[in-house]
């Protein structure tokens, strides 16, 4: 007698990795918007403002992603 196997895997992304796909799409765009607001914050300080709180211009860029990486 044969049989055949009816139960096959199902191709392409499942309910969880298509809603990991979005959660770590928002994520990554909400990391984008706070290193896109610190970095413009942090360029409308003066040089003198900056140096208060120990920084330059230079070191904006690396402040303003570091929380991203």
């Amino acid at each position: 007698m044969a049989s055949f196997d009816n139960i096959r895997p199902v191709a392409g992304l499942s309910a969880g990795r298509i809603t990991s796909f979005f959660v770590n799409m928002f994520g990554t765009i909400a990391a984008w918007n706070d290193a896109r607001i610190t970095r413009n914050s942090l360029s409308k300080l003066t040089a003198r403002e900056l140096e208060d709180i120990g920084l330059s211009y230079g070191d904006i860029e690396s402040v303003a992603t570091r929380s991203v990486r």
